[in-house]
């Protein structure tokens, strides 16, 4: 089994991509992820959507929007609200996380292998 992560972008606009991905794959969520982290002096949150292996070739994406949401103890940031929003209309609770944020990795390929280490342990996303 391949699991990989397909990074969007930090937007709205990529929000809404991984919004219509997990509401057209519903029946292939695996997990809804929170990742926050401090970036600089700035506290963030990537989001992310696991879904189930495909039944060829055993391909499990896990789609990203990596550190591009800023968290704010005043109010809910609107990108957030949507993928909250998503969890409640799926009925699919979020996994959350405190990690490491990409800047500490020579790479995002190190990251990305940090991550789905994590990922793995605490059974998000099964083991191969």
């Amino acid at each position: 089994m391949v699991q990989r992560f397909i990074e969007l972008g930090e937007g709205y606009s990529d929000i809404y991509e991984l919004i219509e991905i997990g509401k057209t794959n519903k029946h292939r969520i695996n997990a809804l992820i929170e990742l926050h982290t401090t970036k600089g002096e700035k506290k963030v949150t990537s989001v992310a959507i696991a879904l189930h292996p495909t039944a060829v070739g055993e391909f499990l994406p896990i789609y990203i929007c990596k550190e591009g949401i800023p968290l704010s103890s005043e109010k809910t940031s609107g990108r957030l609200a949507l993928f909250h929003n998503l969890s409640e209309e799926l009925e699919k609770p979020i996994s959350r996380f405190e990690v490491k944020n990409s800047n500490a990795f020579a790479d995002d390929a190190l990251y990305y292998q940090y991550l789905t280490g994590i990922l793995r342990l605490y059974h998000v996303i099964p083991h191969i």
